[in-house]
């Protein structure tokens, strides 16, 4: 068995206000041996979320402090003691933020991934990762978009905002429009991604610029965001129109006081529908995500749209970042080469 060190980031301290590098610490230890029912894994891919910041504060279902935080992650087999995995596998799991990790195939979502042929390893925690997941039952389960439905997204430069815009053109959507937070974010997102329209959330009121972006009106919202993005999307939603509430950046570090959707009751007036998205009870949709985008990955129709940190010392490093909003796309951490 290796002898190997295995690191894994803690946390040390709750954050006040927008995390820092001195609330972690990397903490090593030797690499775990696989008991009866487990395998011991290497992780390749590190996944640093927006959720993890939420988790951070504490609280039920919040992370402990000094001890190994959790992330989505792929990595390698190394040595089982589980039936189902062999060394070799690569499997997806939760144990992430570390380099070594024990898993049960089937506990936490670990599972092993299927290798699809010409598919890049990043894909898995990316467009067929749980961003890609979440934008996709976003669009056909909560929202369920239609084909020549118009729809807006904010963060729409970030992960699951990229994966929506994808997933929105290949279900047929007619307009797509995005908030970002930079002027080279507007630019990437009309140039490279295809949007059809596009604003800096930074130059005006958020509710002015969708109406100008959409003077028509959209039938689909997507929040990454809430507050005055909410607000402005409940102005421009037409009559029966879906609000898939992903998840309320503007709120996370408790440094600002968005604007409540002060229209809230225009829900009523026009029929909107309101709903909020919770990937894990979505999980069930993994196959038919995979069986509806990987052909569209290997024919380059769709991309990764991936932010790559190397080296595991850079995993705080890339979790502020992508808080900052530096990423385009999923921000990711790769360990080794």
């Amino acid at each position: 068995m290796t002898t190997h060190t295995a690191h894994a980031v803690h946390q040390i301290a709750r954050p006040n206000g927008f995390p820092t590098a001195g609330d972690f610490a990397h903490v090593a230890s030797p690499v775990p041996e696989p008991m009866p029912g487990t395998a011991l894994v290497e992780n390749l891919l590190l996944s640093v979320d927006p959720y993890h910041r939420g988790l951070m504060d504490g609280g039920e279902g919040g992370f402990e402090l000094n001890a190994p935080l959790e992330g989505r992650s792929v990595g390698r087999v190394l040595a089982s003691r589980d039936p189902g995995l062999r060394e070799g596998d690569l499997v997806f799991h939760r144990a992430g933020w570390r380099t070594h990790a024990l898993v049960t195939l089937g506990t936490d979502g670990t599972r092993k991934l299927r290798g699809h042929d010409g598919i890049p390893l990043e894909a898995y925690l990316s467009i067929l990762g749980g961003t890609g997941l979440t934008a996709y039952a976003a669009l056909t389960r909560t929202a369920s978009l239609r084909e020549g439905e118009d729809l807006f997204v904010s963060a729409a430069a970030g992960g699951v905002g990229t994966a929506t815009g994808h997933i929105a053109r290949l279900l047929g959507a007619r307009r797509i429009i995005g908030s970002a937070g930079s002027a080279a974010k507007v630019r990437h997102l009309t140039g490279a991604l295809g949007f059809d329209a596009a604003f800096d959330y930074h130059d005006g009121p958020v509710g002015e610029q969708l109406a100008q972006a959409a003077p028509d009106g959209i039938d689909v919202y997507v929040d990454n965001v809430g507050g005055d993005h909410l607000e402005g999307a409940i102005d421009a939603l037409r009559a029966h129109g879906r609000i898939a509430w992903v998840g309320a950046i503007s709120t996370y570090h408790g440094d600002r006081s968005p604007a409540a959707p002060r229209n809230l009751f225009e829900v009523v007036h026009k029929s909107l529908r309101l709903e909020g998205v919770l990937v894990r009870n979505h999980t069930n949709l993994q196959d038919e995500l995979e069986d509806f985008l990987v052909p569209h990955l290997r024919s380059g129709r769709i991309g990764t749209d991936t932010t790559i940190f190397q080296g595991f010392d850079r995993t705080v490093e890339a979790f502020l970042g992508m808080l900052r909003g530096d990423n385009l796309g999923k921000m990711l951490v790769r360990i080794g080469d």
